[in-house]
């Protein structure tokens, strides 16, 4: 009798594309609505978990080469168009990169166990929403999915 065994290799993080679509502009202040939905919560104990950040108000800053995005007035955080890097918190590093796929500025970062945060931001309704989808996945399973929806303010 002969045992198959998976070979479970880490996922590699592919680069994204830097070129800004012409017309989009995540700029401004945005404040969550109340309607989220599609949530469903796993472990907060994957290490990933660190490097998400949430609020009820966001601050958008678009540059020519990145975004800036600041929560609830306290935590900002800087992303670089087509970046591929190493980011901490603490002790905890993960793999990252961000760019654009289509209209949505797309972030994806990886832990060193292989679990994955995708956080993607796109404007909808003429640029008056902002919406942001995250969904974390380990071990080919979901832990968590989240949609919110951002009016400006």
């Amino acid at each position: 009798m002969m045992l198959l065994m998976a070979c479970g290799a880490k996922e590699a993080l592919i680069g994204k594309p830097a070129d800004v679509p012409a017309g989009v502009d995540l700029s401004g202040q945005w404040r969550l609505r109340d309607s989220t939905r599609n949530t469903q919560r796993g472990t907060s104990e994957l290490l990933v978990h660190v490097f998400l950040e949430t609020g009820d108000s966001i601050k958008v800053t678009q540059t020519p080469s990145g975004l800036f995005i600041s929560f609830d007035r306290s935590v900002v955080e800087e992303y670089r168009f087509g970046e591929h890097r190493v980011v901490s918190v603490g002790e905890i590093s993960a793999e990252r990169v961000s760019g654009w796929e289509g209209r949505a500025y797309v972030i994806e970062t990886l832990d060193s166990k292989g679990a994955k945060l995708t956080d993607s931001y796109r404007l909808d309704n003429d640029g008056d929403e902002l919406k942001r989808r995250v969904s974390i996945w380990s071990s080919n399973a979901n832990q968590l999915q989240l949609e919110q929806v951002f009016d400006r303010i």
